[in-house]
C-alpha cells in the first residue's frame, strides 16, 4: 500500500457555533383573525302556553294574523306533537318567526 494517495486533512478544523443570539424576537408580535361573513344572530325563541279550549288555528291567528299558518306551528313542535287536534293545556309551543327562513347551505 502507498501512503501518498490518502487525503490530507491536517489543515480542517472543527468546531460548534450557537445561532441562539441571531433568533428573531418575536415578542412584540400581535395576532387577530376578522371575517367579512356577516353575523346573523337567530331571532329570540317566541313560547306559547297552551290553554284549556285553544287550538293550533287560534294561536296562528294570534301570532300571524291568520289561522291558516297553524300548519308552521305543528311543524316546529313536531317533538311534541302527533296530532295538530291534540294540544293539551299546559304544553309550551315554540312559535316560529315570521321572517323567512335563510336558505339552506349546502
Amino acid at each position: 500500500m502507498s501512503t501518498g494517495n490518502k487525503p490530507d486533512f491536517s489543515t480542517v478544523q472543527g468546531g460548534v457555533r450557537s445561532t441562539e443570539a441571531e433568533r428573531p424576537d418575536f415578542s412584540t408580535v400581535q395576532s387577530g383573525v376578522t371575517s367579512t361573513e356577516e353575523v346573523i344572530n337567530p331571532p329570540e325563541q317566541t313560547t306559547y302556553t297552551v290553554v284549556k279550549g285553544d287550538n293550533l288555528s287560534q294561536i296562528a291567528k294570534h301570532f300571524y294574523g291568520k289561522a291558516s299558518a297553524w300548519p308552521k306551528i305543528f311543524e316546529a313542535n313536531r317533538d311534541q306533537l302527533d296530532d295538530p287536534d291534540r294540544i293539551k293545556p299546559g304544553q309550551v309551543l315554540r312559535i316560529p318567526s315570521t321572517e323567512p327562513e335563510p336558505p339552506a347551505v349546502a
